[in-house]
């Protein structure tokens, strides 16, 4: 079975957590350039009804005090997003594999379909040798994780299509099948779930990134003298990282 699978991310990955880096040392300097106290402000004798400089320069202070904060908890958050998108993303990566493994097996057994089954005498005894080579067989599958506990009770119920009377090759042939879709199944979810990830770390970088630049112009309004250009930094979806996909699924 073809498949493309474009890996890389190896190299995107390292570039995006930097981009989130900067982000994050950026709200840590403009609350660390805060810490100083402003010069006082020399009293001119305005009008008393109307805020003297210490007084706007007090409020310029708190207000780039708190949005500073805010931009420091914003990057730590988006943070912690990224680092719960790539957990899914290599979880993706892990469910593709099992599936890619289970329809391999299944195909090469849909082919052994083709020939017809051995030839045994239809006794009560072989029966039952069938009935328990089945119990075996999915017992195994389920201590090895590829058939859930209902599978498992379906299976021993002779239930769902499993059938004990079936010749053991019809049976494995049946049992791949079942994995199969199961891991088809995960990987679908873990697909979902990558995909809800990246739209959450997406949306905290954004925020991150508008909090990181109103601190800075909150800063600088306040002491312009002290901070450095800001630099540009680009918020978005790392193109391959997060866009491939299998070539065909099924």
């Amino acid at each position: 079975m073809e498949k493309t699978v474009l890996y890389q991310f190896l190299i995107d990955v390292p570039r995006a957590a930097a981009i989130w880096s900067v982000l994050l040392v950026l709200a840590l300097g403009v609350l660390t350039v805060l810490v100083a106290r402003p010069e006082p402000v020399q009293s001119t004798g305005q009008d008393p009804d109307t805020p003297d400089d210490d007084d706007v320069a007090a409020d310029l202070r708190r207000y780039a005090g708190e949005v500073a904060v805010a931009a420091a908890g914003a990057a730590q958050n988006a943070s912690r997003r990224r680092d719960a998108w790539q957990r899914a993303q290599a979880e993706l990566d892990r469910a593709w594999a099992a599936y890619d493994e289970a329809e391999s097996a299944a195909r090469r057994l849909a082919a052994a379909a083709a020939l017809p089954s051995p030839a045994t005498v239809r006794t009560p005894a072989e029966y039952v040798a069938r009935e328990r080579w089945l119990h075996r067989a999915v017992m195994t599958a389920h201590w090895r994780g590829d058939l859930s506990i209902r599978q498992l009770t379906d299976a021993l119920a002779h239930r769902s299509g499993w059938d004990p009377r079936r010749h053991p090759v019809e049976q494995e042939i049946f049992l791949a099948r079942v994995v199969r879709d199961g891991r088809l199944a995960a990987y679908q979810a873990a697909r979902q779930q990558e995909r809800d990830a990246w739209r959450t770390a997406e949306l905290a970088a954004e925020a991150a990134g508008a909090l990181s630049t109103e601190a800075y112009a909150a800063a600088q309004r306040l002491r312009p003298a002290l901070l450095p250009a800001p630099r540009r930094v680009a918020i978005g979806r790392p193109a391959a990282v997060l866009r491939w996909r299998p070539a065909r699924v099924g």
